[in-house]
């Protein structure tokens, strides 16, 4: 078998953020299904969270190719 294990880790770690990502989401839907009038200060919030949580596996990636 060929290949390298860092691949594998970064398939691994993807894990984490694709969870994040939907438990913000989640968050996120409860929350504007709760109160609707805070729909604003919320979708700043998720959206920020989501762009940080997306952050950690685009650096994973980088981190697979560089410890390649």
């Amino acid at each position: 078998m060929d290949g390298n294990i860092a691949i594998l880790g970064y398939g691994l770690s993807a894990i984490g953020p694709g969870i994040g990502v939907g438990l913000i989401f989640a968050a996120y839907i409860n929350g504007v299904a709760r109160q609707p009038e805070a729909r604003g200060m919320l979708q700043t919030i998720a959206f920020l969270g989501f762009a940080l949580t997306e952050a950690l596996a685009i650096f994973g990636l980088a981190l697979a190719f560089v410890f390649r």
